[in-house]
């Protein structure tokens, strides 16, 4: 499996702690984000998430900003990206099997780093449930 992360000045410690796991696990780890506490703009490394996830290049994409909201708009905005914003496990594992979410945001300041990769796990471990789900999501790109 492949993953592309990235993340604003809200989220180094948890991309770091992230891809410790991702990578212990064997997963590769494309790391977009920034890895200090000064400002950046989140669009930048949002959308290097999504150019890799729409091109097929990896399987899933992790974004991580101060609330998650900012940085996943910008996510949405590439046809083939279905960016979810998740606080809870059980959000993150709603996003896989009912919209098949090929993109997790988290909220770095409404989270636990605990419960950021509880989440990312959760995200990766679960699967799309097709079936009915398939044709509303189907329904979501307008391109």
């Amino acid at each position: 499996m492949k993953i592309a992360i990235g993340n604003d000045h809200a989220g180094p410690e948890y991309k770091k702690a992230i891809v410790k796991i991702l990578e212990a696990k064997g997963i590769q780890v494309t790391n977009y984000g920034t890895d200090t506490f000064d400002s950046v703009d989140y669009p930048d490394f949002g959308h290097l998430v999504a150019n890799d996830v729409e091109s097929g290049v990896v399987d899933f994409g992790i974004v991580i900003c101060g609330s998650g909201n900012g940085i996943n708009m910008s996510v949405n905005k590439h046809a083939k990206v279905r960016g979810a914003l998740c606080w809870m496990k059980e959000i993150a594992v709603l996003a896989r099997q009912h919209n098949d979410a090929n993109i997790i945001s988290i909220p770095a300041r409404y989270t636990s780093i605990n419960q950021a990769v509880e989440m990312v796990e959760a995200f990766l471990n679960t699967e799309f449930e097709g079936g009915r789900h398939a044709a509303r999501v189907d329904k979501i790109a307008c391109r």
